[in-house]
């Protein structure tokens, strides 16, 4: 079972997702005990390939309060993404289309470790989000009819 650390539901929101990955994450041993504290924010994350590596950046985990200065980490340094190979090569090439970008959506336990699901994502224009939003409003107003109209029942 995978309990769920943080979500960026600002991406889903934004981005078009159209493929999703799952990755490792390679973490230090203060940011692991802030994560178990809830002192993250990935509001603003995002994955790069760099030199045949995938990398997050923008994602901050604050520093573990109890840590002394010597053990301490930088709150938003650029973490290694651990997946096969041929993956990376995949997403590389996905992100070399013009607007596409790896945000990250998810961060979640899974064996008592720390993994993360970005996703293949394409920009959304104002006008895509609004229509979404509208969707989204008719879906909701759909249900509350059939709600409605299976109580009579």
């Amino acid at each position: 079972m995978s309990a769920d650390i943080a979500t960026n539901r600002k991406a889903g929101r934004d981005f078009h997702i159209s493929d999703k990955y799952e990755a490792g994450i390679e973490l230090r041993g203060t940011e692991v005990k802030s994560i178990r504290a809830g002192k993250i924010n990935i509001s603003d994350a995002f994955a790069r390939v760099e030199k045949g590596q995938l990398f997050l950046y923008g994602c901050d985990i604050q520093p573990w309060e109890t840590a002394s200065l010597w053990f301490q980490h930088e709150s938003k340094r650029p973490r290694r993404l651990l997946l096969h190979k041929r993956e990376i090569l995949k997403l590389d090439q996905a992100t070399s289309i013009k607007g596409a970008s790896l945000p990250l959506l998810r961060m979640y336990w899974k064996d008592r470790k720390v993994k993360v699901e970005i996703g293949v994502g394409k920009g959304k224009t104002h006008g895509d989000q609004r229509h979404d939003l509208k969707n989204r409003v008719e879906l909701r107003e759909a249900q509350r009819e059939m709600a409605r109209f299976n109580q009579r029942s």
